[in-house]
């Protein structure tokens, strides 16, 4: 596990976190996380949504007292007993407690599991879900999001300039960031002293056999693409997109590639099934920490992705009033830096930077949790899909994962 960390200079806050971190409750659970073979639910994931929109579920929040959060793993702080210190201390300060759990493994697994008690209304389990941009603008777009009550969360003035208005919600009416980040590039440092530096050099002879990729097809071919000149926030059609898929393909064919994961890629790394991969900017400093410093990571010199996650409330969920009450905590600057402290994601919470000086100085300086613009420079956010590029392109991807399966 971590190390436990200075607490946020927030009297209040500070006290309950530590109230939370002498509790002993024992972590939750992690669902099984559905691996590449489940991903052909995703062919079945870019429909056109439902012709009749659901209807909100009656909002039961005043008596129901328990949130339930589904999220990615390793994706909250939690410190050496397996206690969630913000969590539990949300729960002191509110009286609401939450069933935390790392159910999302990539976003068109979880997808699959949901999409049917989505296009009904029904209750899928889950009254706040983080999920990526691409994935959230397909849910908003079909009617399976509920509409936040901006009143309800008045830290949301903390929300960065940059993300307070979005293309796919506009105002943010349906979805607010939790943390964002980069795909980059990891290696073993103790296997393959050499390192990385573009895409390109994971197909070295002597990584035959031994490379991993994500599951999620704007970071893996978003990578691909960059590798090969292509700038992915611009304007690029079929004929760049099948060039990086003719690529992609070779690899997986050649063996070169020999694992296509979600989140689960981190034990792969950790036990050495993988000595290089494609992966996501903050679980390498989690597993570092967590392992000893055996991983370099480094944002490919052609460029990388940059992605956010965001909370949503499904249209199912009778607890939005709830969940508006765990975002605006979670946007208290204190909060966030303490969140970002042991995630070492893109926190998009202002005064954030400011608060994790009191926790680690040197964090506060990281550019991969508080990008400057040279390191935004280098990275470069997928470009929206219509409906007919997301089917054609989500299949061929998906038909390579199949194979490989």
């Amino acid at each position: 596990m971590k190390k436990s960390k200075p607490l946020p200079a927030d009297p209040m806050i500070r006290q309950l976190i530590r109230q939370a971190q002498n509790a002993q409750m024992g972590r939750r659970s992690l669902l099984a996380g559905a691996g590449a073979g489940a991903t052909a639910l995703a062919l079945a994931a870019c429909s056109s949504g439902a012709a009749v929109k659901p209807t909100a579920a009656t909002d039961t929040s005043a008596a129901d007292k328990t949130i339930r959060w589904d999220n990615w793993a390793l994706y909250v702080d939690v410190d050496d007993a397996g206690n969630y210190p913000t969590l539990d201390a949300f729960k002191a300060q509110t009286g609401l407690s939450v069933k935390y759990t790392e159910a999302v493994d990539d976003n068109n697994s979880y997808y699959g599991k949901v999409k049917d008690q989505l296009a009904l209304g029904d209750d899928i389990g889950a009254d706040a879900v983080c999920l990526t941009d691409w994935m959230v603008s397909r849910m908003i777009r079909f009617g399976y999001t509920q509409e936040l009550d901006h009143a309800n969360i008045p830290n949301l003035a903390n929300l960065l300039p940059s993300l307070q208005d979005v293309d796919f919600d506009p105002g943010r009416a349906m979805s607010v960031p939790w943390q964002g980040g980069f795909a980059g590039l990891a290696w073993n440092k103790e296997k393959y002293p050499q390192g990385l530096a573009s895409v390109e050099d994971l197909w070295a002879p002597e990584l035959k056999g031994r490379v991993g990729v994500l599951s999620e097809m704007r970071d893996t071919m978003g990578l691909i693409m960059l590798d090969q000149g292509v700038d992915i926030s611009g304007t690029w059609g079929a004929e760049e997109f099948t060039a990086a898929i003719d690529e992609f393909k070779k690899q997986v064919s050649d063996g070169q590639i020999r694992n296509i994961k979600g989140n689960s890629y981190k034990e792969d790394l950790a036990n050495e099934d993988t000595l290089a991969a494609i992966v996501w900017s903050g679980d390498i400093v989690q597993l570092n920490a967590e392992n000893g410093d055996k991983w370099g990571f480094v944002v490919p010199e052609k460029g990388g992705t940059l992605w956010n996650d965001n909370f949503v409330v499904p249209i199912g969920s009778p607890g939005k009033k709830n969940v508006e009450k765990l975002i605006n905590y979670y946007y208290d600057p204190a909060v966030a830096a303490e969140v970002a402290a042991y995630v070492n994601y893109i926190t998009p919470v202002v005064g954030a930077k400011e608060a994790m000086m009191a926790i680690d100085p040197t964090l506060a300086e990281d550019s991969l949790i508080f990008p400057d613009d040279a390191t935004l420079a280098n990275a470069y956010v997928f470009r929206g899909l219509d409906g007919s590029e997301e089917q054609t392109f989500n299949a061929q991807f998906q038909a390579i994962l199949l194979g490989a399966a």
